[in-house]
């Protein structure tokens, strides 16, 4: 049964990637390539959550973890970049 939910997992990370990637192909904004980055940053996480799992090394948990903190502080200080620019 955990196999299967697993292999579901993956699959819809995958999947996510995909829609993540046509977004910031085709956002018409640079907002929408923002939007499309930061969703790819929070499912590459969850790709290494999950391959921590898989592989039962959960050193990758923390580099996860500093992974989004500084993903966060990134489009933070891109947001405030585009606040001031306009």
């Amino acid at each position: 049964m955990a196999d299967i939910i697993l292999k579901i997992a993956g699959a819809l990370i995958f999947l996510s990637i995909t829609c993540g990637i046509i977004r910031l192909v085709i956002g018409r904004t640079i907002v929408d390539r923002i939007v499309a980055i930061d969703m790819l940053t929070v499912v590459s996480i969850s790709l290494i959550a999950l391959y921590a799992h898989l592989s039962g090394r959960f050193v990758y948990v923390d580099v996860a973890l500093v992974y989004g903190l500084l993903s966060f502080l990134a489009v933070l200080a891109i947001a405030r970049y585009l606040e001031r620019r306009s």
